[in-house]
């Protein structure tokens, strides 16, 4: 049974991530209710138990976050990030609309539902390209297509993969970077951190073996991360960001759960407990 709280977590596996945060919030004299989502049933019809309640989303598969989310809201809480934000920030072509509405910069995409389609967008972008998935992270399933061939290869490979998820086909332009891309954090509308994720590979996820090195953040990556994040109703997010040659930064992907082990390994900064902070902070106002 949920009690009311002032300060929650809601997760399904209590990584480094999540052990840090309830370290941080228990450094500020905090000890949250932790909503360990698999095991504890959200009973809808408590009558807004958690009325008044701030409740940090920290769960790692999507469906799980965004379903547990809306059920937290069902009860008054508020949580971080809203479920509305999670869909908008876990769909990338969700996203990618928002931010092409809102001229914010991104790489070209398109969004194909068959392989025609697909070799359709391509024959424009031109070879190489990338096909991922309309959802999912650590870069899974996300593939580069150098010619017809590889392309319907993966194509082919993506036809028996169960789930609608794999019939709608993301596809995005090739970007030349610089050997890394940018992880920008933000918290309530504030840029706190950043890291270089450095790899040799054209993914440079640090789950798939990129390095983190600390980032500086200029003025106009500064403002470009708030907007995003901003139009997407986001309170604490991660955003990637690709470094074109010709056009500058362009917003690649947003995530609304996001993972930052290395990233304060990397810059020695205290990412949980700022996110403490900023809960707290609702709470008091």
């Amino acid at each position: 049974m949920l009690i009311a709280s002032t300060i929650g977590i809601a997760y399904d596996v209590l990584r480094w991530e999540e052990r840090a945060l309830i370290s941080a919030f228990k450094s500020l004299g905090v000890n949250p209710l932790l909503i360990h989502v698999k095991s504890e049933p959200i009973i809808l019809t408590t009558n807004n138990v958690l009325e008044g309640s701030v409740i940090l989303q920290r769960c790692m598969s999507n469906y799980l976050a965004r379903a547990s989310t809306e059920a937290l809201e069902g009860l008054g809480a508020r949580v971080i990030n809203s479920a509305e934000a999670i869909a908008k920030c876990s769909d990338k072509l969700w996203t990618a609309s928002i931010l092409m509405r809102h001229g914010i910069p991104i790489p070209k995409v398109a969004v194909a539902f068959s392989t025609e389609g697909v070799i359709k967008v391509v024959n424009e972008f031109g070879y190489p390209s990338v096909i991922k998935p309309i959802s999912g992270s650590w870069g899974r399933l996300v593939s580069l297509v150098r010619d017809e061939e590889e392309l319907r290869t993966v194509m082919e490979h993506r036809s028996y993969l169960p789930g609608q998820n794999s019939k709608v086909h993301l596809v995005q332009e090739f970007i030349r970077k610089p050997g890394r891309d940018l992880r920008v954090f933000v918290v309530g509308g504030e840029v706190v951190t950043a890291i270089y994720r450095v790899s040799n590979h054209w993914i440079t996820n640090t789950a798939r073996g990129g390095k983190a090195v600390p980032a500086k953040v200029d003025d106009e990556l500064k403002e470009l991360v708030i907007k995003t994040a901003e139009v997407l109703g986001a309170e604490f997010v991660g955003i990637d960001v690709f470094e074109d040659p010709s056009r500058g930064y362009l917003i690649d992907e947003v995530n609304p759960v996001p993972e930052f082990k290395r990233t304060v390994a990397a810059t020695g900064y205290d990412l949980p407990r700022k996110v403490a902070e900023y809960l707290i902070s609702l709470v008091r106002r």
